[in-house]
């Protein structure tokens, strides 16, 4: 199981700049194939859904591709793969749509560990509702989620649990699948934020435990847009606002107006271009996305041994915050007696791409006390050795 790097990396038109990005947590650096589908089905010919012409063919052709590949990717029927903006924008309709079941009495329980668009949309929503919210807080000594925390949260009038499958800025993985059991035990619907964790991970949503689950393309190589996964009978229990002419069935019933149908043939490719990175003998999309995915696992995994190990050795400078024995490989840091947002400026006078802020993962921060901004080195799957030798030398020039 190996990835040819050289051949993965030709690919991509942005890494001909010569510039190393280490800011995939943020967006990754998108691939031509991907821009290609995008255009093609631009100018088609294209037109709005229907049966009739090959525009209109084309665009339910975009609509059935994209469900396709997501179920494969996600590992759940087309049906239930709904399209959004973003995860924000998804996580934010379906906080209204499940909170309409909601009622004063009633306890929604969110994460510490989480981005804030797996927490603000949620307190949004309980507030309205008059509904009491419960926290998992996070371990300051591992950056793992207090389980016994959880224990204390949980009730029978717990109606949802809210929790990321990876920290965008710790990299932490919690049990989603243990979360998720003991919350089912009580009744409660369980919305998984796996926007961090798809871009490294196999995602198997019915595994996970999740009812919901959430990801971004744009975080492994796709465009910029959402999708939310889930069982199609979980869907049909939620009912959204919606224009009375538009459909009913789902998953359409929640995606609101005319679908990009040229991002969701971006998205397609983004799939497919994933399932090639090393895909063996396998024959099924979903199998070869299983193989690539484990080369692409390994590979990141020696990328961040390396990229550890490099910032450990620049002793007491360099403050690491990811500590989580299962995380992915994402590090944040802070610079004792130095401003992140000079390394950020620094480094990327050299050519090295890597962030410095807070990520959006409010809670995070305030729960750990962190300073803000702190600098984020988080690894996607053009990352090379020389990547992360130029972003240590950069770090240690600076510092």
């Amino acid at each position: 199981m190996a990835i040819d790097l050289t051949a993965l990396r030709a690919h991509f038109p942005s890494l001909g700049t010569g510039l190393a990005f280490f800011d995939g947590p943020g967006g990754t650096q998108t691939p031509r194939p991907v821009a290609d589908a995008i255009a093609a089905t631009l100018t088609g010919p294209l037109s709005n859904r229907g049966t009739v012409s090959a525009s209109e063919l084309n665009a339910e052709r975009a609509v059935a591709d994209f469900r396709a590949a997501y179920a494969d990717l996600l590992h759940v029927p087309a049906d239930g793969i709904v399209h959004g903006r973003s995860a924000t924008q998804l996580t934010y309709d379906f906080s209204r749509h499940l909170a309409k079941g909601w009622k004063a009495g009633d306890e929604i329980v969110l994460s510490r560990l989480d981005h804030d668009a797996n927490v603000r949309p949620w307190l949004q929503a309980a507030e309205h509702a008059g509904v009491t919210v419960r926290w998992i807080d996070i371990d300051a000594v591992t950056t793992e989620l207090d389980l016994d925390s959880y224990e204390r949260a949980l009730s029978p009038r717990t109606r949802l649990v809210a929790v990321t499958a990876a920290s965008n800025v710790l990299g932490t993985k919690p049990p989603v699948r243990h979360i998720a059991d003991r919350a089912h035990e009580v009744g409660a619907v369980v919305y998984v934020d796996g926007v961090h964790y798809a871009a490294h991970h196999l995602v198997d949503v019915p595994a996970l435990g999740a009812d919901l689950f959430v990801c971004s393309p744009y975080k492994f190589l796709g465009p910029h847009c959402g999708v939310l996964a889930a069982a199609p009978d979980v869907l049909e229990t939620l009912r959204p606002d919606k224009l009375l002419p538009s459909p009913d069935t789902v998953p359409e019933r929640f995606e609101f107006g005319t679908l990009p149908y040229e991002i969701l043939a971006g998205a397609t490719a983004a799939v497919d271009f994933l399932s090639a990175l090393d895909p063996g003998a396998a024959a099924t999309r979903r199998e070869r996305l299983a193989h690539s995915l484990g080369s692409l696992h390994e590979h990141e995994r020696v990328l961040r041994a390396r990229l550890e190990e490099g910032v450990r050795a620049l002793g007491g400078a360099v403050t690491l915050h990811s500590k989580a024995p299962d995380r992915t490989p994402t590090l944040l840091m802070t610079l004792e007696g130095r401003d992140a947002r000079e390394a950020q400026a620094h480094l990327a006078a050299r050519g090295v791409v890597a962030p410095a802020g807070s990520f959006y993962a409010y809670e995070p921060f305030a729960a750990l006390k962190l300073v803000d901004p702190a600098l984020r080195a988080g690894l996607a799957p053009y990352n090379t050795t020389d990547d992360v030798d130029r972003f240590l030398d950069g770090l240690d020039t600076f510092l």
